[in-house]
C-alpha cells in the first residue's frame, strides 16, 4: 500500500492511494472514487479490501486542484463542515476527467491484467455514474450516488454493465429523484438499481452515522458478486 502520482490531462499531477494484491500475478484494475471527505482512513481501508479480493486498487485524490490531500473525518462537525465546502467547489467535470486518467493510468501498472472497474460512495457513488456514461469504464458501482437524476439523462450512453444502490430514505436526495433514476434505467439493459427501504445515506459506511450492518452486507455482497462477473469472469 502506498501512495502514487498520476498525470492529469490538463496539467500537473495528483496523488492517489494503490493497494496490490499478494503475489506476483496479474489482477483486474479498480478505481475506489471518493466520498466528500478525500482520501481518508475509511476510503484506503476500501482499496485494502479490494486487493485483498484480488483487484490492484487505487483511489485519486480528486480535490487536489482545491487542497490536495484532504482527509476528513465524517464523524465530526469540523469535518462535515470543510467537507461541504470543498463539495460545493469541486469541479464534476474535472473531476471525471481526472478519473479516466486514473483509468488510462492503471491500465498501464505491470499488476494489472484484463479489465477494470470503479466503485464510488456518495460523491464518488454519481461519479461512478458518470463514468459509465462518459469513459469506457469495464463496470461500475455507485453507493447512493447524489445528484445522479440530474444527469439521468446521460443514460443512454451506457454500454458496459452499471450497479447502483440507492437508500430510499437518503437525507440527501427525495423519493422523487429515486423515481426518476429508476425510470431512466429501466431501458437500458446493462443498468442495475437496487433499492434499500428504510435505508439513509452512507449506510455501508462503517462507522458512520447511518450505518446498517445487514444492508451494507447485502450491497457489497450484490457487488463483489457483480464485480466477480464482471471483471474476473
Amino acid at each position: 500500500m502506498t501512495d502514487v502520482l498520476i498525470q492529469a490531462a490538463d496539467h500537473g499531477r495528483f496523488s492517489a492511494y494503490l493497494a496490490e494484491p499478494k503475489g506476483a500475478g496479474k489482477a483486474p484494475g479498480m478505481i475506489v472514487i471518493q466520498e466528500i471527505f478525500g482520501i481518508n482512513g475509511n476510503i484506503r481501508a476500501i482499496c485494502d479490501d479490494y486487493a485483498a479480493q484480488g483487484y490492484v486498487a487505487v483511489a485519486p485524490d480528486l480535490f487536489w486542484r482545491q487542497e490536495p490531500g484532504v482527509q476528513l473525518d465524517s464523524n465530526t462537525k469540523d469535518g462535515w463542515d470543510k467537507a461541504m465546502v470543498l463539495f460545493q467547489g469541486f469541479s464534476e467535470t474535472k473531476g471525471v476527467e481526472d478519473l479516466i486518467a486514473t483509468l488510462a493510468w492503471l491500465r498501464t501498472q505491470p499488476r494489472v491484467g484484463g479489465k477494470v472497474g470503479c466503485v464510488g460512495y456518495c460523491l464518488g457513488g454519481k461519479l461512478a455514474y458518470l463514468m459509465a456514461t462518459r469513459s469506457d469504464i469495464d463496470s461500475a458501482v455507485g453507493y447512493y450516488g447524489v445528484g445522479i437524476d440530474g444527469s439521468i439523462g446521460e443514460a443512454s450512453a451506457i454500454t458496459k454493465p452499471l450497479m447502483l444502490h440507492a437508500a430510499e430514505k437518503d437525507g440527501f436526495s427525495s423519493p422523487e429523484a429515486l423515481k426518476q433514476i429508476r425510470d431512466g434505467l429501466a431501458p437500458i439493459v446493462h443498468a442495475t438499481l437496487h433499492s434499500y427501504p428504510g435505508m439513509d445515506h452512507a449506510f455501508a459506511r462503517k462507522g458512520g452515522e447511518h450505518y446498517d450492518a445487514q444492508a451494507a452486507k447485502l450491497a457489497d455482497g450484490r457487488t463483489a458478486q457483480f464485480f466477480a462477473d464482471n471483471l474476473k469472469a
